[in-house]
């Protein structure tokens, strides 16, 4: 890849860099790092017909770091079926050719390769995978416009921008019902990134940014349809999650809500498509309700009427996270309780008895998940939620590992080897074929929390 790069010509011009290549999992959906320049980095606008922000976004160096992203990325092969090491060789004969394309204006992407994420309610998620040439041609436009576009948006914005997330958003919302404002108006939008106008997108993008070159080639992203059962489909609607350029898109839509809610002086904190404005009474929230729908209905968008409402704070989730009243009457954020079933259904599934791993490996696939569950839910002032956690994963650990050692003989070896007592190691041996009710009471003095510490389980608490 880096000798197609220098293939090109080192053009002049002020090439800006974010970090975040495409739309992450369920813990990380934002362009992450602060919302610093890189030193080649400028915010001026260029002038109207320059082509500069095009130019920009094909100089060598930001190419360069817009493969060094696509690459640390990975990420599955598009419809042509080439993944990273593939497409690197297939551009350094090719390259040359698309950039002309891309200049000429004459560049057409390739549809999207359809992938169906399932979500926890059961429901799936529509994911729009494009090539790796495409999601290297967008990470590159991205560098260039989201330092230009970003600072334009609403403070009350926290998703997909540099140097902000989700607890932002969580804590902004605590801040609002601290202060009184305990009434929520909790708006969810209907399939958002299936139902994205592409002319009010593309309308909102142009008074933004004045180059023909991006416009036109932001344009053919959008109607580049989708590969379904290896059909393509047309779309006229939607900008399909996976590429690198979706967040900054429906955060450019979306911004014009926040801006009118601004302007009314509302309190409020948006994160994607979620939205809660918080009020000091039901009947302000009514109103600010059927303003939202208006606004909305304006951006030919519609509002999920099942996952909306106007209600008390404290009875509303955001962002996976519940608000409850402390001693004090201090505002405190906890984890909501579907996410709680969701993640204690997911570690039954990564623990469960059968299937003949070891604890290592057990312990291996475990902890990437706890890290990043306990990362997004870091915000949560919960203590004595997360020791009852601990102590009920440590119990299906002891479980597993009972199950593993199987023989009472195998057992009392074991546990001696650890420098349990005779005692203890002779009443666990007696009762090994009882798993569960075995594995809490006195193996808690011998596979301690030291132990699983050692293995490198991690603590939520």
């Amino acid at each position: 890849m880096s000798r197609a790069m220098r293939q090109m010509p080192g053009q002049p011009g002020r090439v800006g860099v974010a970090q975040g290549e495409a739309v992450r999992d369920l813990i990380s959906d934002e362009a992450w790092g602060p919302p610093s320049e890189h030193p080649d980095t400028g915010l001026a606008k260029p002038k109207a017909g320059t082509g500069g922000l095009l130019e920009a976004a094909l100089t060598r160096q930001n190419l360069l770091l817009a493969w060094k992203r696509v690459k640390a990325n990975k990420g599955a092969a598009g419809v042509d079926e080439l993944d990273i090491e593939q497409t690197a060789r297939m551009l350094r004969t090719r390259w040359p050719e698309i950039r002309q394309a891309l200049v000429q204006g004459h560049y057409r992407p390739s549809p999207v390769r359809k992938v169906m994420i399932p979500k926890p309610d059961g429901s799936q998620r529509e994911l729009g995978i494009p090539t790796v040439t495409d999601r290297l041609i967008q990470q590159a436009l991205l560098q260039v416009l989201q330092p230009l576009i970003d600072p334009t948006f609403s403070d009350h914005s926290h998703g997909f921008r540099p140097g902000r997330r989700a607890h932002d958003a969580v804590k902004a919302a605590r801040t609002y019902v601290q202060s009184g404002k305990r009434v929520v108006v909790d708006v969810d939008l209907a399939k958002f990134f299936d139902r994205v106008n592409h002319d009010i997108l593309i309308d909102r993008l142009g008074r933004r940014i004045d180059d023909a070159g991006v416009i036109r080639l932001i344009r053919a992203y959008l109607n580049a349809g989708i590969m379904d059962g290896g059909v393509a489909v047309e779309r006229h609607l939607g900008t399909p999650q996976g590429g690198p350029l979706s967040p900054l898109l429906a955060n450019v839509l979306l911004d014009e809500v926040d801006q009118a809610l601004e302007a009314r002086g509302h309190s409020f904190a948006r994160y994607a498509d979620d939205c809660n404005v918080y009020v000091g009474s039901i009947k302000a929230g009514e109103r600010v309700m059927a303003y939202l729908r208006k606004l909305y209905t304006g951006l030919k968008l519609q509002i999920n009427e099942a996952k909306s409402a106007v209600g008390s704070a404290f009875g509303r989730k955001f962002l996976g996270y519940a608000l409850w009243l402390a001693q004090g009457r201090e505002v405190k954020c906890a984890v909501a309780t579907k996410a709680l079933d969701s993640l204690k259904a997911r570690i039954r599934q990564l623990t469960r008895r059968s299937g003949g791993r070891s604890m290592e490996q057990v312990v291996e696939k475990l902890r990437p998940y706890l890290l990043g569950w306990k990362a997004y839910f870091g915000v949560a002032q919960t203590p004595r939620v997360w020791r009852e956690l601990d102590e009920w994963l440590r119990h299906r650990l002891r479980a597993i590992q009972l199950k593993q050692w199987r023989r009472p003989k195998t057992i009392y070896r074991e546990l001696k080897a650890l420098g349990a007592t005779e005692d203890a190691a002779r009443q666990v041996a007696g009762n090994c074929h009882r798993w569960w009710r075995n594995s809490r009471g006195v193996i808690n003095t011998v596979l301690t929390i030291a132990y699983f510490d050692r293995l490198g389980v991690p603590r939520l608490s």
